[in-house]
């Protein structure tokens, strides 16, 4: 590596392997140039290092200089003391040793177990550093984005990555609908997994919109015979011009006690009416719902109530959040089709299946949906996977299942209890993961949040939200600056098991006609790229 190659920061001074070390500025190098975030590489007497840094601070020689400030009106004075008397330090984070000697080269970037010595050189990180310990897109990683201030592509191992359920976090506004989809088109891309996405705003299946309003495609138009749109709001999707492959229905006899769980404070049930249900449905069987929902006040319900021990309170309290339900109208006596064998099918021929809420946005007809849907599928992929383990053959496909709000399903009070906090902590072992969308990670279980195997998070500006997405990270502190200085666009903070090291990318593009062409499957004409601009 020659001179030229390299831009020489500075040289380390002191440190800790738990902390970090301490970079005292080259007198060459401005500290207005450095950003927390970038990447360094450190170059010991036997070791080459990879970190980033974390935090950059001002010193001086002479503590005189912070009491009486000299007189910097004349630039050359500026120049001498900033050379002799004044200087930066930077605070940097060695996260791998990327080689040093041949067998290092070889081996690959490993976990750093030590520190550089003192006044090893730190120089910026070059591009073929960052190739190095990121790799090249290939059959099983996919381009994310590219670190602060460089253009080499930073790539997200796929395979890992639908191995554990994931998240992305971030507040309002700062990208999690693009990165969602980004990461969609990935796993469609490269077939590590078939999807199921609850998509709650209609922002997945055929377009979307930026925040300035403007249309962008999404999945159904870059992968027409991999992806399925299903749609609980047929007339929205009319409207929209989107051609969907099934409409949702769902019946009233389909409506188990477990489904209502975790409507329970949606719908502000109380707990003894939460167990109403279950007696309600063992007296009425699978039409409790509906049975229910007729009760009048008469002296025959009466009856029946005092029989099962309802008290008259918690009845009434269980028909005022049933009315709720009863207001949804994709909900019906019996439905004429079973959505949930239509979803089976498309996902066991490699179809990933998007289902659009149109205009039925209210929380309850989310939560109630996703949490049926999913609790059966998951049920069938249980069995599958047990079948194949006790006939030794392979098991099902690998299925993501992406959910937003996700605090909704995986709070504190409800994640033990529901399906989706079960599959969290299954990790993959019915093959069924989740990747879950959430501005507020605060709100959800630290049990659950434990088990997330890979982290994407934009900016957050509250610092339980921050500590919820940190939790259990080693350098907790010094990410959390990282993640506090994030731009709130097109930023984002990445860390688990899909990449080596925590890595901060800015997004790639997303909504050209240029950038759509990355994301086209290969085998398709160019005529047909053409016409799907048009």
């Amino acid at each position: 590596m020659t001179q030229e190659d390299t831009q020489k920061l500075g040289i380390v001074v002191s440190g800790s392997l738990n902390k970090g070390v301490e970079v005292k500025m080259d007198s060459s190098a401005s500290v207005e140039d450095m950003a927390v975030g970038r990447y360094v590489t450190i170059d010991g007497p036997k070791r080459r290092f990879f970190g980033m840094i974390t935090d950059i601070t001002l010193g001086v020689i002479d503590q005189k200089l912070t009491l009486t400030p000299p007189d910097v009106s004349d630039p050359f004075m500026t120049e001498v003391l900033a050379g002799t008397s004044t200087y930066g330090t930077l605070h940097v984070l060695p996260m791998l040793t990327i080689g040093g000697d041949a067998a290092s080269l070889l081996e690959g970037p490993q976990p750093v177990k030590t520190v550089p010595s003192h006044f090893s050189v730190v120089n910026l990180a070059l591009q073929r550093d960052v190739e190095l310990v990121f790799g090249s897109e290939d059959e099983r990683k996919f381009y994310i984005g590219t670190p602060l201030d460089m253009e080499t592509k930073v790539c997200l191992d796929l395979a890992e990555l639908v191995k554990r359920s994931n998240g992305i976090f971030g507040k309002s506004g700062t990208g999690k609908t693009f990165l969602t989809r980004l990461l969609l088109i990935g796993m469609l891309q490269k077939g590590t997994a078939v999807n199921l996405v609850f998509d709650m705003h209609s922002e997945y299946g055929w377009e979307g919109r930026n925040e300035r309003g403007q249309k962008v495609k999404a999945l159904k138009q870059f992968f027409p015979s991999k992806v399925a749109v299903f749609t609980l709001d047929e007339e929205s999707s009319r409207r929209r011009r989107v051609s969907t492959d099934f409409v949702v229905r769902i019946g009233y006899d389909e409506i188990e006690p477990e489904d209502m769980v975790l409507l329970r404070q949606t719908l502000n049930l109380t707990e003894p009416a939460i167990e109403a249900i279950y007696q309600l449905s063992r007296r009425f069987g699978k039409n409790w719902l509906q049975s229910t929902m007729e009760m009048k006040d008469s002296e025959e319900s009466g009856d029946l109530l005092k029989e099962l021990s309802i008290h008259e309170s918690t009845f009434q309290n269980l028909q005022r959040g049933l009315a709720t339900i009863r207001r949804l109208p994709f909900l019906m006596s019996h439905s004429p089709d079973n959505p949930v064998q239509r979803i089976l099918e498309y996902l066991d021929r490699g179809i990933n299946v998007v289902l659009e809420f149109g205009r039925y946005t209210d929380i309850t007809a989310y939560i109630l949906v996703a949490n049926l849907l999913t609790r059966r599928i998951h049920t069938q992929y249980r069995d599958r996977t047990e079948k194949a383990q006790g006939e030794d053959t392979a098991p099902p496909h690998p299925l993501v299942i992406t959910i937003e709000e996700a605090h909704k399903f995986l709070n504190p009070e409800v994640a033990g209890q529901t399906i989706f906090g079960i599959i969290a902590r299954e990790m993959r072992k019915y093959n069924v993961t989740l990747l879950v969308i959430d501005q507020r990670p605060s709100g959800i279980d630290d049990e659950v949040m434990s088990q997330i195997g890979t982290k994407i998070t934009c900016l957050l500006d509250n610092d339980r939200d921050i500590d919820s997405v940190l939790a259990g990270v080693m350098n907790k502190s010094e990410f959390k600056s990282v993640l506090s200085k994030l731009e709130s666009k097109q930023q984002a903070l990445i860390f688990g098991h899909a990449v080596p090291m925590p890595v901060v990318v800015r997004t790639r593009e997303y909504g050209s006609a240029e950038s759509y062409k990355d994301f086209i499957p290969s085998e398709q004409a160019e005529k047909d790229i053409e016409e799907l601009w048009d």
